[in-house]
């Protein structure tokens, strides 16, 4: 039997409670899930992409125990899909905060459901603990100070505080 392998796409800047919640759903679906991080070219991230990785897999070796190594972190430029195809996934993960998000995640999972047919779209929703966390009102929150730790895994914290330290 083949792995069932998965791809789910993000920026990840930085790496939110939110996004632990689909990554660890989605390893009920998928034997491998590659957590792609979207490279921007005329976007400045507030952590490099090297940091992303490095949080990502600290977060799921702390999270995940020994399902950690499911998850593997890869960059990608371009359409999803064809990152997708790249890592020989079946299916994309998107998750689900709302329904704003759903008729978002609608629209390009048409999109993408025609330009790469053999991909399916899996949609995991959100537990109800996480659904109003963004990356952007956590780095907002970072920003001014606040306390991100109901936000954030523990391993985001210190180096999230550290990019805002003055």
């Amino acid at each position: 039997m083949t792995d069932r392998i998965a791809i789910y796409a993000g920026s990840f800047d930085p790496l939110t409670n939110g996004h632990l919640d689909v990554l660890k759903a989605s390893l009920a679906v998928a034997d491998i899930v590659y957590a792609a991080i979207g490279i921007h070219p005329g976007k400045k991230p507030l952590f490099s992409f090297e940091e992303r990785v490095a949080l990502i897999e600290a977060v799921a070796e702390a999270e995940l125990g020994r399902d950690s190594g499911r998850i593997k972190v890869v960059a990608f430029d371009g359409l999803v899909i064809d990152a997708a195809r790249k890592q020989g996934a079946s299916m994309m993960i998107r998750g689900l905060r709302d329904g704003t998000d759903l008729d978002y995640e609608m629209q390009m999972a048409g999109m993408n459901a025609t330009m790469a047919p053999e991909l399916q779209t899996v949609f995991l929703p959100a537990s109800p603990s996480v659904r109003t966390i963004t990356a952007t009102l956590v780095r907002q929150i970072a920003s001014m100070g606040g306390d991100i730790g109901p936000f954030v895994p523990a391993a985001v914290v210190a180096p999230l505080k550290a990019k805002f330290a003055k």
